[in-house]
């Protein structure tokens, strides 16, 4: 698929959806009162500031002729004054919509990740996880700011615009006009540039997500890397991205630096317009040097809400794009979820039955067709079969991991469908291939599955699967820190921490996959003595592709075909003289 691929981009060109901006007001519901009170405050201020040109054609034309020096100093007084309850106004309601901004990135950010650990396996084999982080930490910051400050922005530049307008019209009506006569170049300009401006801040965006989904999947895959000496080669693709990230940049950026002075100019040949118009055609006796002086104010101010607005529009644009890919994950159905009636499974024997059983990760192309076996409670099963044939299939749907194409599952009688999933998988020990390891300590790794565990459990779980000694040997024993993945811990020490956090979790179904592929054959014989304590009263899949661990199982399904084509114990098997009995005297040899 396209979406898999670290150098697809994403389609981020989208028009302008008023329905994604509405369903974020569900964000700024929750904190409206602060961003009145931050709104009327940016109001204050605006107002504030305005007062200044007044205040200065009133000290020009009336006190300075005059003479009047006391109240100079007055008018002085008042000008700080004003200068100040703007700046003042403006901190706080800077301070008050961070701490807002911060509070919805915590919110958004939140959905995001319950979301994502609800989301099925299919989800993630589908996409690169480089561009799912993008989405919950990037495009979360900047969606966070547009509807905090954005929304109050908008509203606060227009009424400016309302505000200056007003001010200038009641200094100078016809000076007022000359001002406005510059409005219909300020949108050509602007607009012709915005729209190119727009277009490249979302191929940046597009960049951004390719290298950071380049740059996760080299991190995680690095050993790889060395051990094909792939070095070079990662280095020219990185290179590669990477350089187009920075000419995307460098072009978005060349036409963001076009708008201000396209602005600075357009105000400069205002301004110039109305010394000329007040100056040289005007007569002193309708227009003063004091109308004068507070019109190139207003004037100064009247461009910077409009030009403040283009950006504000560009930004929107932009983000509501990406809050289109937020929504799109949040959106993104968790296909394995409780249905609507589902009811708890309870406390299970463990009788896992198939029926008629059809399963396919792609619609069309089936992995498994009409599957059916019966377990009793306490049997152990053990799946052969060559690569690819669906063991590891059968194990993840024994979990619901995946739902059904067709037929069902049951355990003790129950519909695994119709159950919660907590009370399903909490009763099931499941090691996969990849033994995962956490960062933080061996005893956080552990208990893991179960916060309650006491240590002495950790250390008895520990104990049986044979990891307590290797453990003990290391620096702080059980709280040894390591780091994610288990970097310095070898394949086999992995496996068996693994190993006791299965076990610890006290499971009444047991499944193994490739559980003990790493370790060595001295281990796994000790580990074995371990385990056939464990796996009394338990039932129990496992999946090996040393057919001399699995020869005790009660029974052993060979795999292939879309189905089970063999099923017996082990002598069973061999006196067949089938599949299995090829299989493992192939490995004899």
């Amino acid at each position: 698929m396209a979406r898999n691929r670290y150098d697809i981009d994403e389609v981020l060109e989208t028009p302008f959806d008023m329905g994604h901006f509405k369903r974020s007001f569900k964000y700024m519901k929750k904190y409206r009162r602060k961003m009145i009170f931050a709104l009327i405050l940016s109001i204050f201020a605006a107002l504030s500031g305005l007062l200044g040109p007044i205040i200065t054609k009133y000290a020009l034309d009336h006190t300075v002729p005059e003479g009047k020096v006391g109240q100079l100093w007055l008018l002085g007084g008042l000008l700080m004054l004003t200068f100040a309850v703007s700046v003042i106004f403006s901190n706080i309601r800077a301070r008050i919509m961070t701490v807002v901004g911060q509070d919805m990135i915590y919110d958004i950010r939140s959905d995001l990740f319950a979301h994502l650990q609800e989301l099925p396996f299919s989800y993630y084999d589908d996409r690169p996880h480089g561009k799912i982080l993008i989405r919950v930490v990037n495009y979360v910051n900047s969606v966070s700011d547009m509807l905090s400050n954005g929304v109050i922005s908008v509203i606060l530049e227009m009424l400016n615009i309302l505000f200056i307008t007003v001010f200038m019209f009641i200094v100078d009506v016809k000076l007022s006009l000359i001002v406005l006569a510059g409005v219909p170049l300020f949108a050509l300009v602007i607009f012709g540039i915005k729209r190119r401006q727009r277009r490249a801040w979302q191929d940046v965006s597009n960049k951004s997500s390719n290298l950071n989904a380049y740059l996760q999947e080299n991190i995680v895959g690095a050993r790889v890397t060395q051990i094909f000496t792939r070095e070079e080669e990662n280095a020219a693709i990185f290179d590669r991205l990477s350089n187009k990230y920075r000419k995307s940049w460098m072009r978005a950026v060349s036409y963001s630096h076009l708008v201000w002075p396209a602005t600075d100019n357009i105000s400069t040949l205002v301004r110039a317009a109305i010394f000329f118009t007040g100056l040289l055609i005007m007569t002193p006796a309708s227009v003063t040097l004091g109308t004068i002086a507070a019109m190139t104010g207003y004037a100064s101010r009247f461009w910077q809400p409009i030009m403040n607005l283009s950006n504000l529009f560009n930004n929107f644009i932009n983000n509501i794009a990406y809050l289109e890919r937020i929504f799109e994950t949040l959106d993104e159905p968790a296909t394995i979820a409780d249905k609507e009636n589902a009811h708890d499974l309870g406390e299970i024997r463990g009788d896992v039955s198939f029926k008629d059983v059809t399963f396919a990760y792609d619609k069309g192309v089936n992995v498994l067709e009409h599957v059916s076996f019966d377990v009793k409670a306490g049997e152990s099963i053990a799946f052969v079969g060559p690569t690819g044939a669906g063991k590891s299939t059968i194990v993840s749907l024994i979990s619901r991991f995946y739902d059904l194409s067709g037929g069902c599952i049951t355990i003790d009688g129950q519909d695994i469908s119709q159950v919660t999933l907590r009370s399903l998988r909490s009763q099931m020990g499941i090691m996969l291939q990849d033994s995962f390891i956490f960062s933080g300590t061996i005893a956080d790794n552990i208990r893991y599955g179960r916060l309650d565990a006491a240590m002495d459990e950790i250390i008895e779980a520990s104990r049986v699967v044979r990891a307590d000694q290797f453990i003990k040997e290391m620096e702080r024993g059980y709280e040894t820190e390591v780091n994610e993945r288990g970097s310095k811990l070898s394949g086999g020490q992995k496996q068996l921490i693994s190993f006791a956090r299965t076990l610890l979790s006290d499971p009444k179904i047991l499944v193994l996959d490739e559980a003990t592929s790493s370790i060595d054959a001295r281990t796994e014989r000790l580990l074995q003595q371990g385990l056939d304590e464990l796996l009394k009263g338990r039932t129990s899949f496992i999946i090996a592709h040393r057919l001399s661990t699995i020869k005790r199982c009660d029974r052993i399904m060979y795999v292939d075909h879309r189905g089970i084509t063999e099923s017996g114990s082990h002598e069973e098997l061999m006196a067949k003289k089938g599949d299995y009995y090829k299989l493992y005297t192939s490995q004899m040899i």
